[in-house]
């Protein structure tokens, strides 16, 4: 501000009675009152409209969002961090089910009724922050009747157990021979592409558990969720079968290596998957008996799925093949991925098996 012009002895006349030291003492106390009403707006969280404004256009101008809320996916995100972890055991269990594969089932119908299941085949708990992310992958070729059984019971199944998962389809393209354990090593890859998965769920397309406590997830040892099959009386075959449905965390799968790549045609890959797990002096751990019930839906053995000629030969080395043949020299080629409302199905060129 300029100095004044008038003699200092003049501004008495100008002025009189001390105007200009009240009108000091006047904005002062104005510009301390209005700096206490900001400060008091600031420390309990409000904003100005005329500063949120500014704000909001500011960001929208120069493209960069510095205030999260402005996003809603960022208040989404930062809504399921901050809820409390799910309990261990889940209070929307309600235990043995009523597993039946005679009703007709239309996809548009098993959609309205998982509402809550995004494209893709992927839920998140909306209550509570799910304990383990969750891939299930099932290896597929021309099971859509069944495929469309295990969506309708398996969604209400996994969303009551309060998981974080998605349904990935690993579907072989074309039809040459069959190779199971190679598809659920495709789905492991695939899978932690979109998401961060801690644990693995492999399971047949026509096996559905007769129990939701049967949780589907992972266990301080690899799990074999499948443990009683109505196709063997409820019970095991043998002590050592790891077939239908298991479960693996990430750390367990590669610690053995995924799983053997080599076994084309039926049999032998479960066996195979067991003695890898023995080999790092891991074992697997079971459901009970009655928790562990499930149901398998009949069918006739697939074309191009015949008995595996080799698999006594592969499973007499896996110890020396194991380190050498897995998920470390797993190869094959995407043909296409597609997100369905319920799954997503990837569609895979997995090679042909050595003439």
């Amino acid at each position: 501000m300029k100095e004044s012009l008038l003699p200092v002895s003049n501004v008495t006349a100008v002025l009189p009675g001390g105007f200009l030291h009240k009108a000091c003492k006047f904005l002062v106390a104005f510009c301390a009152l209005h700096l206490c009403v900001v400060l008091i707006y600031y420390l309990s969280g409000a904003d100005f409209y005329i500063l949120q404004y500014f704000r909001r256009n500011q960001q929208f101008q120069n493209d960069t969002i510095i205030n999260s809320t402005l996003l809603p996916t960022a208040i989404s995100t930062k809504g399921i961090e901050e809820l409390n972890d799910c309990p261990t055991t889940s209070p929307l269990l309600v235990g043995p089910l009523n597993i039946v594969f005679s009703m007709p089932l239309d996809l548009e119908d098993i959609r309205k009724t998982n509402p809550d299941v995004t494209d893709g085949g992927h839920y998140i708990p909306k209550n509570c922050k799910a304990l383990q992310k969750v891939a299930i992958i099932i290896p597929f070729r021309n099971r859509d009747d069944h495929l469309k059984y295990w969506l309708h019971y398996m969604h209400p199944i996994l969303q009551r157990q309060q998981l974080d998962y998605g349904v990935y389809v690993i579907n072989q393209d074309g039809d040459k021979t069959f190779n199971r354990a190679k598809l659920l090593n495709i789905g492991y890859v695939e899978s932690l592409k979109e998401y961060a998965y801690d644990c693995f769920v492999f399971s047949d397309v026509d096996l559905i558990p007769m129990d939701d406590r049967n949780i589907y997830k992972c266990f301080k040892q690899p799990r074999h969720l499948s443990a009683a099959m109505d196709k063997f009386g409820f019970g095991l075959p043998y002590n050592q079968y790891f077939g239908g449905v298991s479960a693996l965390s990430k750390n367990q799968f590669l610690e053995i290596n995924g799983f053997p790549n080599n076994y084309w045609g039926w049999g032998g890959e479960d066996d195979d998957i067991y003695n890898r797990i023995a080999s790092r002096s891991m074992y697997i751990s079971r459901p009970d008996t009655l928790t562990g019930r499930c149901r398998m839906i009949r069918h006739n053995r697939d074309n191009k799925n015949e008995p595996n000629p080799q698999r006594f030969d592969l499973l007499a080395h896996t110890r020396q093949t194991m380190n050498s043949d897995g998920i470390n020299s797993l190869s094959y080629k995407v043909v296409c991925t597609t997100r369905f409302p319920l799954y997503t199905n990837i569609t895979v060129d997995i090679g042909l098996p050595p003439s």
